[in-house]
């Protein structure tokens, strides 16, 4: 097979052996393996050397099994030794993982099955009996892997996929894909609608290596937790050790915090990736209880806006010369922009609680971000497109390497999320925003989320961030509901049970200190419907997405 040096060859998978060379030894991923005998907290491990070897066997063993290069491949493995050596199998053989979140609900993985139409399916055993029940890929799939124990089903096992490998030759494996050659399909997480297959080229994913690595300074040798699945394999390529945390990938706002303080302890981990609901959540249990993370010198949150109360009980956690970066991007295209935590509790807090919006910081070279003027309908290019001046509020587009240029088997949506500019494919974010003076971005909330009345039209981020500063608000959301035949705008509370731990408070009350806050601001000033919600629907893969649609069925069901 053709090496990474190969001229016009461009694999992912090729910084593993480089890193492999540079640091054999090094550990590569570290599993919890709860206690052992004597009751300590029990690992299992792979170094940069093994899981470099291992992912060649698996290589092998796939090719030889009849797994062919960009063969789309469903990957419904948890995370473990054995997700990371087959992924970079699938990826050093030119084979197409596609990669859904279990969470998403039998219908949505149905569809999303259905629509990537695999030829393979490597799963656990659990996996496979749903795929068998529910009929998943009944159509389409051919090649079956099971990562454990085969029961009724056919196909093959990974163990004896590793032993076809080891028959079938020695040494090195790369396939020699190209920049533009599909890689992997990453489903997005389903928040604001059906989950869809963003097509990732290998040209793509080395880009995302390159903006992160620069971007944060990210050091070969840096101990990491990443506790969403999915960063975690850019670390072999950054040269990091992974410490897998003992958690529900699926709940990050339902986490131990005492667990993931042990991994921190144990592996003296340096930088953490998390959920803004996972740092919530983890926040408050450390300012209670006075935890540290003294060896975490840095944070990386992304999948919403963070809190500048949540930024603050971190802070209080971690040492002084500690910091928080909330990188803006999507899964489409990351990262975009970024700011960090000093920033936003020295500059930026204050303009967001007085209805400004959540800065997301300065643009990560060399992207090119631009505002438009908000457009429901499909641009077909560029000269459809009115960009407006700095300080309005447009739809946020970005070009640049690690844009991502379609949804696989989607064409509709792909027109309606990308345009062309003079041969450079430009994403529209489906995100609202603006530019300030300084050149700082600002989010402003999801396009779909805006509501539009007879005077003006309110955006969901300024509106929720004036309401959220108030001591009894643990998060809003703004909706609208057609009361009188006339559409007013709707704020939904998710109350703060600490502050209101036995649900005391008087709804009256409440509900006037808010119109009272609201009437001191713009965005927020008229708005006089408020609903009290028992627990915002969130999307799975960060907790932190308000299912925003769902909330506006269920307010106008309060006013019909």
């Amino acid at each position: 097979m053709a090496g990474a040096h190969t001229p016009g060859v461009c694999n992912v998978a090729a910084a593993l052996p480089k890193m492999a060379l540079l640091q054999p030894e090094t550990l590569a991923v570290v599993f919890p393996n709860g206690l052992d005998e004597k009751g300590q907290r029990a690992y299992s491990r792979l170094n940069y050397q093994q899981l470099d070897e291992q992912s060649d066997v698996i290589a092998r063993g796939l090719r030889a099994a009849g797994l062919s290069r960009g063969m789309r491949t469903v990957l419904m493995v948890k995370p473990s030794l054995e997700f990371f050596s087959l992924t970079f199998a699938l990826f050093k053989a030119g084979i197409v993982p596609v990669m859904i979140d279990p969470g998403l609900g039998i219908k949505q993985l149905k569809t999303c099955l259905s629509e990537a139409a695999p030829k393979a399916f490597i799963g656990i055993p659990t996996a496979h009996l749903a795929r068998i029940v529910l009929g998943w890929g009944r159509h389409t799939i051919r090649h079956c892997i099971t990562v454990g124990t085969r029961w009724c089903w056919g196909g093959t096992t990974l163990a004896n996929v590793a032993a076809l490998g080891k028959g079938t030759g020695r040494g090195p494996f790369l396939e020699a894909t190209r920049a533009e050659e599909t890689a992997a399909i990453l489903f997005t997480s389903g928040s604001t609608g059906t989950a869809k297959g963003v097509v990732y080229t290998h040209g793509n994913f080395v880009a995302q290596v390159e903006l992160i690595r620069e971007t944060y300074g990210i050091q070969p040798g840096e101990i990491d937790l990443p506790t969403f699945p999915l960063f975690a394999l850019f670390d072999p390529a950054l040269g990091m050790t992974t410490i897998v945390p003992d958690m529900d990938f699926t709940r990050p706002a339902k986490v131990d915090p005492v667990k993931i303080k042990n991994a921190i302890d144990d592996w003296g981990v340096t930088n953490v990736f998390a959920s803004p609901a996972l740092l919530g959540t983890v926040g408050r249990h450390g300012v209670k209880h006075n935890v540290r993370w003294p060896t975490v010198k840095r944070i990386l949150s992304a999948g919403a806006p963070v809190p500048a109360a949540t930024l603050e009980r971190m802070h209080q956690m971690l040492s002084p010369e500690a910091q928080i970066f909330t990188p803006y991007g999507a899964t489409e295209v990351l990262p975009v922009a970024s700011i960090s935590s000093r920033d936003v509790l020295a500059s930026t807090r204050g303009l967001t609680s007085s209805g400004a919006g959540v800065c997301v910081g300065r643009v990560v070279a060399p992207n090119d971000v631009r505002i438009i003027e908000i457009v429901d309908d499909a641009l077909s290019d560029w000269s459809q497109v009115k960009e407006i001046p700095v300080g309005e509020i447009g739809e946020i587009t970005v070009a640049g390497p690690t844009v991502t240029t379609t949804y696989f088997g989607r064409p509709k949506a792909t027109e309606l999320a990308k345009v062309d500019r003079d041969g450079t494919t430009v994403h529209r974010m489906g995100d609202v925003g603006y530019f300030d003076s300084l050149g700082r971005l600002w989010f402003c909330g999801r396009k779909s989320h805006r509501v539009v009345l007879a005077d003006r039209t309110l955006f969901s981020a300024p509106v929720e961030e004036i309401f959220n500063t108030h001591p009894a608000v643990f998060r809003s959301a703004l909706v609208s509901a057609v009361i009188g035949g006339v559409r007013v705008p709707v704020l939904c509370i998710e109350l703060d049970h600490e502050t209101n731990p036995d649900n005391k408070l008087v709804e009256r009350e409440l509900f006037e200190s808010l119109k009272a806050m609201g009437a001191k601001f713009a965005p927020t000033k008229g708005i006089t419907h408020f609903l009290i919600h028992p627990g915002f629907p969130v999307d799975i893969r960060h907790n932190a997405k308000i299912g925003r649609e769902k909330l506006a069925v269920w307010a106008q069901g309060k006013f019909s």
